[in-house]
């Protein structure tokens, strides 16, 4: 059943990226275009509910910034959320990050069950994927970008709930937090934001161009007035100037900033063990990846100097079985392939082999400023050396 429902879902979302042909394939796009009106409609009703506080923001206290996007996934948010957190940590702030934990696995209900017993408060509590000093959940229940942040930020909270209001007072309450961070935070407006940092991926900026479900935008270009702050997200260099000149129609204020994503070594999937990026040089490899955006990924293993002679691509989120992953080595060893790359998000859902034909190694990666990298430390000053706060309107 699960792979039934996935290759559905893949075929959905090649019909909604038009890589599908045909009568069946136009037909669901008509109908979904239709759809996609009505969720405009929608969106735009709870934009106007909240700004005209017919719906009601709620404050926790303490000081909340969003990160997210506009567009479904693709962006390389968690990389970012994970430099936001260093640098407000580094600044003296105790930070939060909270994440609904896409695609994560509730505990189980009798074990909840037995806490309601043990005197916690509540039945279903957020999930502590972090408390700051160890690793408590693994990343089928804690979801796979939050258990990734949770292990490489060790003194950082990290708290799982799609209720951000309800996770927000436990990281306060449990952890004495004063700062919260919203990993995909852009659509969440019932906790109310002090910074909206919006990134924008340079390859596709705005999605397909069109809402969901007909196309990957959550939300009209036009909301990106939003934002606080706009990230450019993978640059490599080159200048920006026309997307620059669109997000300006949007948001004549924000600051703008463009990042990479800065290749940083290859570490060995279960050992952890570093291997500098340079032996990727002429190298035959494996590329392996379940992501939004797997042809970017690639690139940069070949911009590196890798030779790619097997490639495998799942659905975003996809958690990788035994025998998927003995079938693609072997695909590899076929090819010549002399190891095997993944993602650190994809690596979190590697199952453990007890033999390897191959070597399985994961790019890790980092933001780093290209331009504008002033606005950045002047944003985090703000937020860590605050001046007395004047109520602002919002717009929305």
């Amino acid at each position: 059943m699960k792979a039934k429902l996935e290759r559905l879902e893949q075929f959905l979302v090649e019909v909604i990226l038009d890589r599908r042909q045909g009568k069946r394939a136009a037909a669901i796009r008509w109908w979904l275009s239709g759809l996609a009106k009505v969720y405009e409609g929608l969106v735009s009703l709870r934009l106007f509910l909240y700004r005209n506080r017919i719906l009601r923001e709620r404050t926790l206290g303490c000081l909340v910034v969003s990160i997210g996007n506009l567009t479904v996934g693709g962006t390389g948010k968690t990389p970012v959320v994970e430099k936001f957190a260093r640098a407000l940590q580094d600044g003296g702030r105790r930070a939060a990050i909270l994440s609904r934990g896409y695609k994560s696995v509730k505990q189980p209900f009798l074990k909840r069950l037995k806490g309601r017993l043990q005197g916690k408060n509540e039945i279903d509590p957020p999930r502590v994927v972090s408390d700051g000093k160890d690793l408590l959940l693994d990343s089928r229940t804690a979801g796979d970008e939050p258990y990734m942040l949770a292990a490489n930020l060790k003194d950082i909270v990290v708290v799982v709930d799609k209720d951000r209001v309800k996770s927000g007072k436990h990281a306060i309450s449990e952890f004495n937090v004063d700062t919260l961070i919203l990993d995909d935070g852009l659509q969440y407006l019932r906790l109310r934001h002090r910074l909206d940092i919006v990134l924008v991926d340079r390859w596709q900026p705005f999605g397909t161009e069109r809402l969901l479900p007909r196309g990957t935008l959550r939300e009209p270009p036009r909301n990106l007035r939003r934002a606080s702050y706009v990230f450019i997200t993978k640059c490599n260099g080159e200048p920006n100037d026309e997307l620059i000149q669109r997000i300006r129609v949007y948001n004549r204020t924000a600051e703008i900033i463009e990042c990479e994503h800065r290749p940083l070594y290859l570490a060995e999937i279960e050992t952890r063990a570093n291997r500098p990026l340079s032996d990727l040089k002429d190298m035959k490899i494996g590329a392996i990846s379940a992501i939004a955006v797997p042809e970017s990924f690639e690139e940069g293993l070949e911009r590196l100097g890798a030779s790619i002679v097997a490639r495998c691509r799942f659905m975003d989120h996809h958690r990788f079985t035994e025998p998927e992953i003995v079938d693609f080595i072997q695909e590899c060893l076929d090819a010549g392939a002399e190891m095997i790359v993944t993602t650190e998000k994809d690596s979190v859902r590697f199952p453990k082999l007890i033999q390897r034909a191959l070597p399985v190694y994961y790019m890790r990666v980092e933001i780093g400023i290209l331009s504008n990298s002033e606005s950045f430390e002047d944003c985090i000053r703000r937020i860590c050396q605050p001046r007395p706060i004047v109520p602002a309107r919002r717009f929305f």
